[in-house]
């Protein structure tokens, strides 16, 4: 029996009031459905994207409901998926009459046809997106749950409507979607549903990079995104989509020597970074920190395991993974290589004896980064000994301290040599030569190793003295 439960008091907003008008003028009957009403219910906050069904046209509902709102907002109509947007209120709406769906193996795309409002909760992919409110004035606010997906939230359960095996097989996207869910409300996947997320793994390779990207990002961007990538690990998922970081799995033990698991050390420093920053692409960096290490990893008799150049493969493997996950080939994917190849390099400079000259050069090369550096390197320590936790900590602080002092004291971020390549062929009167660039370039060792301050007296005299040296006479 559907559910009673009247919820007409959440539904106040004039917008809910235009569309129950726009029904009524029509004659037919229109609900809100999906993640509104999820939301709504678990008290998640306002939602800005509304997605309404009519049993009838959807197309035609916007319109009317265009008509009878005072900007009279323009209707974006998708022809060929029977659906239509506006944008009113600071909310995006979208409109879609109540329809079958039938798929074919080869596609996420379904055949449609018109159906009813039953249909149409059939073919949602979860039983908390499929709970609807009537917008119809016999009924405004009336709660309808075919699934009892009301009892999922309260139980916190992801579920499907019908036959998981069929939901998931017929759009393979839906797997994803359920380990984000999962992910984003801290809910459980139901273990039938679960195993059919396993068995069905394969048809998540007829869904485009870009679509796998979106959910992945929102695992990335959830409160704790390890419960997410560990859900994939466990439905062999992930080894599909980024064997990159399954390939990090596993302890090797030669000699009595072991190396950690670098696979479950990645998801801890993402869940360690969420903490600390909402930058999509630093959580990305975290994710990807330690690719360079499976290809990278040799066993010495003398000193252990070893993970030599990892960085340097690592920003590599990014530009490939990027590449083939359809995400940005722009400055994005340059910030999370740069922080991927730099990843180390804080560590370095954590020892005490740690001269100004590397100190500089870390601020010189990370530049603009260095915060999102120190960041990334502080989350990767996961250490469950509480004294080196601890330590590691501590020596960081120092760290941070060394960059504040050498920052102030020599302007070397963002570094821009205090005499120019044209300032030089002046001077000798030169023509472009590599001899400019050779000057240009002790000026900024000079600078890094603390020969000479970063000003433009020091920096003159030393180009003259340079000039002198490459045997070069002043204009």
């Amino acid at each position: 029996m559907p559910n009673k439960k009247n919820y007409s008091q959440a539904l106040q907003h004039p917008i809910f009031k235009v569309i129950s008008q726009a029904t009524a003028e029509l004659q037919i009957d229109s609900y809100v459905i999906g993640g509104f009403v999820r939301d709504l219910l678990l008290e998640r906050g306002e939602h800005k994207d509304i997605d309404i069904v009519a049993v009838g046209s959807g197309i035609e509902l916007a319109k009317k409901v265009s008509s009878l709102l005072d900007h009279n907002p323009k209707v974006q109509i998708f022809k060929n998926y029977g659906t239509a947007m506006l944008h009113a209120y600071d909310m995006e709406i979208e409109f879609v009459g109540a329809r079958k769906e039938s798929y074919n193996l080869e596609s996420r795309n379904p055949v449609v046809e018109d159906g009813t409002l039953e249909d149409d909760q059939d073919r949602r992919d979860f039983t908390i997106n499929a709970l609807a409110l009537s917008l119809n004035e016999n009924n405004y606010g009336e709660l309808l749950d075919p699934f009892n997906g009301l009892e999922d939230l309260s139980t916190k359960l992801i579920r499907t409507p019908l036959d998981p095996d069929i939901t998931y097989s017929d759009d393979p996207l839906r797997m994803m979607r359920a380990i984000r869910f999962a992910t984003q409300l801290n809910f459980r996947i139901e273990p039938e549903s679960l195993e059919a997320i396993t068995r069905n793994k394969e048809r998540i390779k007829i869904i485009s990079g870009e679509r796998i990207v979106v959910e992945i990002n929102k695992i990335l961007m959830s409160e704790k995104p390890s419960i997410g990538f560990a859900l994939l690990h466990k439905t062999a998922l992930l080894p599909i989509i980024m064997p990159q970081l399954t390939a990090l799995e596993g302890i090797e033990e030669i000699e009595g020597q072991k190396h950690k698991d670098n696979f479950w050390h990645t998801l801890e420093v993402v869940d360690n970074i969420s903490e600390n920053t909402d930058n999509l692409w630093l959580r990305w960096a975290a994710l990807l920190h330690d690719i360079g290490k499976a290809p990278t990893k040799k066993f010495h008799k003398k000193i252990g395991w070893t993970f030599h150049g990892h960085e340097f493969v690592g920003a590599k493997m990014v530009y490939k993974l990027f590449k083939h996950m359809k995400l940005p080939l722009n400055e994005k994917m340059k910030y999370v290589q740069k922080l991927v190849l730099m990843s180390s390099r804080p560590i370095v400079i954590a020892d005490e004896k740690v001269t100004d000259s590397a100190v500089r050069r870390l601020v010189f090369d990370a530049g603009e980064e260095i915060e999102d550096l120190m960041t990334l390197c502080e989350a990767d320590i996961t250490t469950k000994n509480p004294k080196r936790f601890k330590k590691y900590h501590n020596n960081f602080k120092k760290v941070r301290i060394k960059l504040r002092e050498v920052e102030e004291r020599d302007h070397v971020r963002n570094f821009q040599p205090p005499v120019s390549g044209e300032e030089i062929m002046e001077t000798f009167n030169l023509k472009p030569s590599r001899e400019i660039g050779m000057i240009k370039d002790a000026i900024k060792e000079a600078i890094l190793e603390g020969e000479i301050a970063n000003d433009y007296d020091a920096a003159r005299n030393y180009m003259l003295k340079k000039g002198e040296e490459l045997g070069l006479k002043k204009a």
